[in-house]
């Protein structure tokens, strides 16, 4: 059935595309130079001598940027101040960034100590951490996604029963044993659950989430320190377009492009953030400015995971 934005898109094709040449040259070429870019981001986390500083503070800036994504917008200082004193008289932009990043955790210490898998009860509880709601998969009709022009981008499938089979797909695609990339698919999976958009809010950011707890869970990352959603705010307009594409012609290859081309910059980047921490700290002492904070983060309504210094 021909893709119309103005009507439900419960035509949503299952994973994995069906006669796209997904691996061309070009993305084959990418995804080298992805895969070598994220395992040197690996190796360099393994240099800091207290991972804990790396790692928070690097979630605080992807809570950060995800949530901007989103036009949830607050400042540094107020969100580690918030951070700091544990949350007291914080504005509702801040606390929506410190959802995301007790999200963002629990993801992580379920996934990798209680062996979680990635499924849709795991998505339920991710998207009601960051929302701080009770929240499950929609169930009413209605849901559009606007352009800020008013006119409608995007309607996405609808009918709860649908919606979970469409999920389901979506858990046997994530753990089929392909000979795609991991990089690659975790490109697909994220366009995927977009497309879905299981929950009437908190899709982005949730499916940005998923991201980090794909490579993690592929063992492409031992900590969520890939910076990726900084990349997608700094090409807000391109991420759109390109998902866009998929759905009206199954432009894959752009969009995969993307993904790798972000994968790439950010780990980049956040090597280059990590190997300057050593110098910053030590500036920092010798300034008598450093100043640290010992706090337990706190899974809403689940009990504490790992202690943070900041």
């Amino acid at each position: 059935m021909r893709f119309d934005r103005n009507k439900p898109y419960n035509a949503l094709p299952d994973l994995p595309p069906s006669l796209v040449d997904i691996e061309t040259v070009p993305i084959l070429k990418m995804t080298i130079r992805a895969n070598k870019a994220l395992a040197e981001l690996k190796i360099a986390g393994r240099l800091i001598p207290n991972q804990t500083v790396l790692i928070q503070t690097l979630g605080l800036s992807e809570a950060k940027a995800s949530s901007e994504i989103e036009n949830i917008v607050t400042t540094n200082d107020e969100l580690y101040k918030a951070f700091a004193d544990g949350r007291k008289s914080i504005e509702p932009q801040t606390k929506e960034v410190l959802h995301y990043k007790d999200a963002l955790w629990y993801g992580f210490h379920v996934l990798t100590q209680e062996k979680r898998l990635l499924t849709t009860p795991l998505f339920i509880e991710l998207v009601q951490i960051l929302r701080n709601t009770t929240q499950g998969i929609r169930n009413l009709p209605g849901t559009q996604l606007i352009h800020p022009n008013g006119e409608i981008q995007y309607t996405p499938p609808e009918g709860e029963d649908l919606i979970h089979k469409k999920l389901s797909n979506l858990e046997a695609f994530i753990y089929k044993n392909t000979s795609l990339d991991p990089l690659i698919k975790m490109a697909l999976i994220h366009y995927q659950f977009e497309a879905i958009h299981p929950f009437t809010d908190g899709n982005g950011r949730t499916g940005r989430i998923l991201n980090i707890l794909y490579l993690i869970e592929q063992k492409l990352l031992e900590y969520p320190v890939l910076y990726l959603s900084q990349y997608i705010n700094s090409n807000k307009a391109d991420y759109y377009n390109r998902l866009q594409k998929v759905t009206e012609s199954e432009a894959w290859e752009s969009w995969v492009e993307y993904i790798l081309q972000g994968i790439e910059q950010t780990s980049i980047d956040t090597q280059k953030r990590i190997l300057n921490i050593p110098s910053a700290h030590s500036r920092n002492c010798q300034s008598g400015a450093l100043k640290t904070t010992s706090h337990l983060f706190q899974r809403p309504h689940r009990g504490a995971v790992p202690v943070s210094l900041l």
